[in-house]
């Protein structure tokens, strides 16, 4: 046997083995206890429209992440100008612009040294209108890069979020500028999903605000609970507009039980900069009421009784268990940096799911069943030996989208039909320019050689152009037909692998070893 022809057999056999590795967890209930952790593990995923579950598509509020990151500025801005003991009269923000307000030359000098020395990206001016005032503009990349900056934030925390939620395989990714497309299979509860992705959970730590002080405040609505009833209180705390802690300072959050009738709380664990700065707010107002809001809902106004160090503090609010959990895999996962909103919404029921299997499954060994028998009926053992690649295409075509970790949906199964029709065409090619060169009279080798040469540049041609087809798709798409077009450009190139590589070693072997003298075809 030529060094080549062993090489494209040895090629053909472990891509084969490959393959049913790679099936046998989707296949297989529940893997064996001897099956190796370094051997494939993935299953092939089943979307929305077979499985069932929740379809959200998020919209990232791009503007008021912009603001907000302003608003951080502005505040890191004051304290260093606090620290620097300038005379700032006002900071404030006007769109994506920071206003300063400074009462001498010398305090326009500091302004202008701290933002050069801490925040570079920010660029000062004179105002036109008033000589005291200085202005922070973000150019057009600067918004740009912190709206990318924001939607990727908010696909990783939300990715935190229903990771910890314990949703089995979703499917979580960004579509287009400032959309996030969520799938929960599974998941028949989307008012939960909805409230736990969507809460934008921003903690702060607040000191309530004492009769007659000066510094500015603001109002905000509490979470009280009657403590029988647990009915809701409409209360509302006056709260000094500073912000001493914010949720950067926590490195967890856990839900622990109470021995009172409040229910449970969540215990946060503060990391190095969190644990300090929260026992410097403590010692220093021991006696006043420090108020722990999220969301803008103050949870929990206590007293301060005493320094509180160890890197530990508490959120009650009368909570049950779930809603307990909740907080704290939203407190874990971070904040979002900006709020989103539901832009679309799905709910898909499993039944519907169950019934597209099992038409789809039936349809597809029906049709399977037929091309099988009108192949080998049609061109005998060549036909036969076109069966054996189709099946190893499916098994190659199947085995990729398990190792990638695709999620198989109703547009995907119509991609690997699609498949098969154009894998049973280019057999056709294969077999009838085979056919005609032994009419001609030519022997088998003649019309093996003859055969594929002539039928080449038409598969080629068919599938390059349906290939590129898909990639079009696949660009330019939604989820379901970018599920089509997966499948569809992984099956062109598995259908060219198994047509014209497969088929032509299986010959090649057989006239190298003289076993063939005349083609059933």
């Amino acid at each position: 046997m030529p060094q080549g022809l062993r090489y494209r057999i040895l090629l053909i056999v472990a891509l084969t083995l490959w393959g049913s590795l790679y099936l046998i967890p989707s296949f297989s209930p529940a893997l064996p206890g001897w099956w190796p952790s370094f051997l494939p593990s993935h299953q092939i995923r089943l979307g929305l429209d077979l499985r069932g579950g929740t379809y959200l598509l998020l919209t990232v509020d791009l503007e008021k992440a912009v603001e907000n990151s302003l608003d951080q500025y502005a505040e890191e801005f004051r304290r260093a100008l606090s620290e620097a003991e300038a005379g700032i009269v006002d900071i404030r923000r006007e769109g994506n612009t920071l206003r300063f307000s400074a009462t001498s030359a010398s305090d326009r000098t500091t302004v202008r040294e701290i933002l050069a020395d801490r925040f570079p990206i920010l660029e000062p001016r004179i105002s036109a209108g008033s000589s005291s005032d200085i202005v922070v503009d973000l150019d057009s990349r600067q918004v740009e890069a912190l709206q990318q900056y924001a939607v990727d934030q908010s696909l990783e925390t939300i990715r935190n979020r229903i990771d910890q939620f314990g949703v089995a395989e979703p499917v979580i990714q960004r579509q287009g500028e400032r959309d996030i497309l969520v799938q929960l299979p599974g998941i028949q509860d989307p008012e939960r999903a909805k409230e736990l992705i969507g809460r934008t959970a921003v903690l702060e730590f607040k000191l309530v605000a004492e009769e007659g002080s000066t510094r500015e405040t603001e109002t905000l609505n509490g979470q009280d609970r009657d403590p029988l009833s647990g009915e809701p209180i409409r209360t509302t705390y006056t709260l000094e507009k500073q912000t001493l802690l914010s949720g950067d300072g926590i490195a967890d959050a856990r839900v622990r039980p109470s021995v009172d009738i409040e229910g449970p709380y969540v215990e946060l664990i503060l990391n190095n900069r969190g644990a300090e700065t929260f026992e410097e707010v403590t010692g220093a107002n021991v006696g006043r009421r420090l108020a722990i809001v999220l969301d803008n809902t103050v949870y929990s106004a206590p007293v301060i009784r005493d320094r509180i160090g160890g890197g530990h503090a508490s959120i009650t609010g009368g909570f049950d268990l779930k809603e307990a959990r909740d907080l704290a895999i939203v407190l874990r996962a971070g904040a979002l940096p900006a709020p989103v909103t539901i832009a679309e919404e799905r709910t898909v029921g499993p039944s519907l799911g169950r019934d597209s299997i099992e038409q789809g499954t039936m349809s597809f060994i029906i049709g399977g069943v037929l091309v099988v028998v009108f192949m080998v009926v049609y061109y005998n053992l060549a036909g036969l030996l076109a069966d054996l690649a189709l099946a190893l295409n499916i098994l190659l075509l199947l085995a990729a989208l398990a190792m990638f970790d695709a999620t198989l949906t109703l547009p995907g199964i119509a991609g690997i039909v699609l498949t098969v029709g154009m894998a049973v065409d280019a057999n056709v090619l294969i077999n009838e320019r085979m056919r005609e060169e032994v009419r001609l009279g030519k022997g088998a080798r003649a019309a093996v050689d003859s055969g594929y040469e002539r039928a080449l540049p038409a598969i080629f041609d068919s599938n390059i152009t349906t290939f590129l087809s898909g990639l079009i798709l696949f660009q330019f798409g939604s989820g379901p037909i970018k599920g089509f077009a997966v499948t569809l450009c992984i099956g062109i190139m598995s259908t060219v692998f198994t047509t014209v590589f497969c088929t032509r070693a299986v010959y090649d072997y057989f006239l190298a070893r003289r076993r063939l003298n005349a083609l059933s075809v």
